[in-house]
């Protein structure tokens, strides 16, 4: 290539450059796509961390199951809160139609579903043999896909779960009577023979087994759809529309905060004064769920998550693009993050004595929670109206 045709070939990049760089939408638009690739990337790595730990779980139950134990009982029971710490997170990503609650495919229900009738699955105070597992004759055999079916299907709908997270507490904890603690089911109710108590130890090891297959399953499902070649997280962050995908991050943050966190996990809870409606109600873990209900959606704001490993995934974030667009919408933002935040740190512990005893406080955090919901409706529509 001549010295003349070089010249007008850099003189041509020049001004391409020069005029990507200097169309204000074009720049805009390469910043959001940057900040939803981002989102993709904190999306998978949680749900990868949510299967993980809940392999982990899945491990810690085998061993009990093995040779039940106090101590291997213990064990279980701190794997199941160490898993719900990377899947409270998640929460965040809901309400907008996506891999975990489309309207077809979704597996949320099968999940996180809650509140739970006890009486759908074991036995429960005054009723020996209630529920599926001291149910033999009308299901003879354990399976996934039993448990699946039967998922929000018997007489009380929404409450009949028999499957996810609260389903395996349940099998853990027991029913939660006390003031001052979780559940107390003796690991014994899994001890097969004369030493073991309540009835059919073996068919309730077996159903706390499957269910906590089953929820592997659906969590691949879930984070298999986040990969960096999934079907949908090619399609969200490809789409030609980066406004629209945007949109629905905002729309699961604000549906979230002031939706299904203040409202169905605690202001129900403070408004009906019954512990059967608060998240954990069998671990007394509820106090975390909400902490990790609001990191969730700070995580997707500020474009940065932090690993089980400790390490952190990051990069461009709504709170920048925010902050170059309208700062006043952004300071507003992040003020009431940080007084939701302080808030829910006030919450006592446990919950279900909370809402009892000290209910104007759980009040003053789900006000805070429904302002922060409106403060990010302010900055999405900034976000997405185009200059």
């Amino acid at each position: 290539m001549n010295k003349t045709y070089i010249t007008l070939f850099i003189g041509a990049i020049l001004l391409f450059s020069c005029n990507e760089s200097d169309d204000p939408s074009v720049s805009a638009n390469v910043e959001k796509k940057q900040a939803i690739e981002n989102y993709a990337d904190i999306v998978l790595a949680s749900y990868e961390d949510s299967y993980n730990t809940a392999l982990t779980l899945q491990q810690s139950i085998d061993e009990f199951l093995a040779a039940p134990s106090e101590q291997l009982f213990e064990n279980a029971k701190t794997a199941w809160k160490n898993a719900r710490i990377p899947y409270g997170q998640t929460e965040a990503y809901r309400f907008y139609g996506g891999p975990i609650d489309n309207d077809l495919t979704g597996v949320e229900g099968l999940i996180n579903a809650w509140p739970m009738d006890e009486v759908y699955i074991d036995y429960v105070v005054d009723n020996d043999n209630a529920g599926i597992i001291n149910d033999a004759t009308n299901y003879p055999t354990i399976s996934k896909e039993l448990l699946e079916e039967l998922n929000e299907a018997g007489g009380k709908s929404e409450t009949s779960i028999s499957t996810g997270y609260h389903a395996i507490e349940f099998l853990l904890w027991g029913q939660d009577f006390s003031a001052n603690g979780p559940g107390e089911r003796p690991y014994t109710d899994y001890v097969i023979g004369a030493n073991g108590t309540a009835t059919n130890q073996e068919r309730r090891g077996q159903y706390l087994k499957t269910v906590t297959a089953l929820l592997l399953d659906n969590l691949a499902t879930v984070r298999d759809e986040w990969e960096e070649n999934g079907t949908y997280r090619q399609s969200f962050v490809n789409n030609a529309n980066p406004n629209e995908i945007i949109t629905k991050i905002f729309t699961g943050l604000g549906e979230l905060s002031k939706g299904e966190l203040s409202g169905e996990r605690m202001f129900v809870a403070v408004d009906t004064q019954d512990q059967e409606n608060e998240h954990s109600c069998f671990s007394d873990n509820t106090d975390v769920d909400i902490k990790m209900n609001f990191k969730g959606i700070y995580n997707v704001y500020y474009g940065i998550y932090k690993r089980v490993d400790g390490t952190e995934v990051s990069g461009k974030s709504f709170r920048e693009l925010a902050q170059s667009l309208d700062n006043v919408k952004a300071s507003a933002a992040e003020a009431a993050f940080a007084d939701a935040e302080a808030k829910i740190n006030l919450i006592p512990t446990p919950f279900d004595q909370a809402i009892l005893n000290s209910p104007a406080i759980i009040l003053d955090a789900v006000k805070s929670l429904s302002t922060l919901s409106d403060k990010l409706s302010d900055v999405a529509l900034e976000l997405t109206t185009d200059k």
